[in-house]
């Protein structure tokens, strides 16, 4: 296994110039999936990201085929089938689960379909479903830098909004809040950072970057925005330290950093100084909680 310092030597080394771009590209998409994540964990829409991941999948492949980018491939498929459900949901005849159901999975076949029709198919497959360092180009990085800020800029902005939504959406409604707009909103930054996530994460793990970092956060804090800046930390230092395992093991990129926001999580699931097991099992835990909700 290399050391910290041997992989840093790796990053700055010309002849592994990928390395570098992927660590910056799951950097780049842990900070957006983390803001994203927050709302997706609060709102229980976790089912809907799992979904996304798989409607980007035919844009993905239609790129790939057409020799195009992936990242715009993937965003417009991703986000005409979030727009799709969005509006045959409000019939209201059959629930919106079942509708996501229909919809994404459909998609995500037709993701197939398409490429299988490519040369060299069974490994293009296998870097969609689950990430690879060596496919980020430096188009791919700037991409997902100017996508990185316009998601995080549109959450800020509507911060409030969002969250008065996701907490309440009937009295959110009542004060004129667009709350299904806000839905679409949503659906769409739920896209887009899954597409900018495959590519080093992968199509199939790629929700664990939404929701674990987010579950974490949900796990130490209660303040919605103190939660958008600890979901992104554990993203990023989750990638960070997934980036190292997965090259210094030769083990799959997008399954180490997930493993490694899991470790996180259970490690907050224990000993979170509110909400952990551990800590809530301690004598006169439940009186030092009361002191602390009363400061």
């Amino acid at each position: 296994m290399l050391s910290p310092l041997e992989f840093f030597s790796d990053l700055f080394n010309p002849m592994l110039a990928f390395l570098p771009k992927a660590l910056i590209v799951a950097l780049l998409s842990s900070l957006v999936a983390g803001v994203v994540g927050t709302h997706v964990v609060l709102r229980g829409m976790a089912f809907i990201g799992d979904a996304v991941a798989h409607a980007v999948f035919p844009g993905l492949a239609i790129a790939f085929v057409l020799q195009g980018s992936l990242i715009l491939g993937g965003a417009l498929a991703g986000i005409t089938t979030a727009i799709l459900v969005a509006i045959v949901a409000q019939g209201r005849r059959v629930k919106e689960d079942s509708i996501i159901g229909v919809f994404f999975a459909g998609a995500f076949a037709l993701g197939i379909v398409i490429l299988s029709t490519s040369p060299g198919y069974s490994g293009s497959l296998q870097q969609f479903l689950f990430g690879s360092l060596t496919g980020v180009s430096d188009s791919d990085i700037i991409t997902v830098a100017i996508a990185a800020v316009v998601v995080v800029a549109i959450v800020l902005a509507l911060h409030k909004e969002i969250v008065t939504a996701s907490v309440d959406r009937e009295s959110a409604a009542a004060l004129g809040v667009p709350v299904f707009a806000l839905d679409l909103l949503l659906y769409v930054l739920v896209a887009i950072s899954v597409v900018i996530a495959v590519q080093t994460i992968g199509n199939i793990l790629v929700l664990a970057l939404l929701v674990t970092p987010a579950a974490v956060a949900r796990l130490l804090t209660e303040r919605v925005t103190t939660m958008m800046i600890l979901a992104p930390v554990v993203g990023m230092v989750s990638s960070f330290i997934g980036v190292y395992l997965s090259w210094s093991l030769d083990l799959p990129t997008g399954a180490m950093i997930v493993l490694v926001a899991t470790a996180f999580f259970l490690i907050a699931w224990l000993v979170a100084p509110r909400h952990g097991i551990l800590m809530r099992r301690k004598p006169g835990t439940k009186a030092r909680r009361d002191e602390l909700a009363l400061a």
